[in-house]
């Protein structure tokens, strides 16, 4: 079994906003390999199915954002997955400008809850990752107010490629090394 989670806050309030990206790219990835999410185990929403040959859970911790590692700990415990191995996060970054993605092995938490608290449950900051760009805070916004608002207009068609994009990347990571996926989507630049 792989994990692959998608961070975000559950409920309609914070649907479609920057600090759901992961949300947005575990959905689309569940589209594209017809797995429904839709059972609540792990204080999550779960689906199962095959992706590149490799069976999956795909999920969607509940706990909000900042509690996210208790979530995904749960369910690496239950499925005795050693977070180095077969485990990858999917999450906003707003350090990358809007649609960019950065695939990466391990680091730290960059200053977000959600992989603070991934890093604090799961002990180690040793797992795979795919940041979607959803842009800096523009100067004078509070950075929670910035990270639970929606995407502008003007934004939105670049953020559903990025979505769709991080799908593929988690696809492909199951298939290939992290230097060649990384390879294959760090060196895109997302259009403005």
């Amino acid at each position: 079994m792989f994990i692959i989670a998608g961070l975000g806050n559950p409920g309609r309030k914070y649907a479609n906003t920057r600090h759901n990206a992961g949300y947005e790219a575990i959905d689309r990835l569940a589209e594209k390999y017809g797995i429904r999410i839709e059972t609540e185990k792990f204080r999550a929403l779960t689906g199962t199915g095959v992706i590149n040959g490799q069976k999956v859970l795909l999920l969607k911790p509940l706990t909000f954002m900042n509690a996210s590692g208790e979530s995904i700990r749960a369910a690496c415990d239950f499925y005795k997955i050693d977070p180095k191995e077969a485990f990858l996060v999917l999450y906003d970054d707003i350090s990358l400008p809007p649609g960019q993605l950065r695939v990466r092995a391990k680091g730290s938490a960059g200053g977000h809850n959600g992989i603070k608290s991934l890093i604090q449950h799961l002990g180690t900051q040793e797992f795979a990752r795919v940041r979607i760009g959803v842009g800096e805070k523009p100067e004078g916004y509070d950075l929670v107010d910035y990270v639970l608002g929606h995407f502008p207009e003007e934004e939105r068609v670049t953020m559903e490629e990025a979505f769709s994009r991080a799908a593929d990347a988690a696809a492909m990571l199951l298939a290939e090394d992290v230097q060649t996926v990384m390879n294959h989507f760090n060196a895109h630049v997302a259009k403005s």
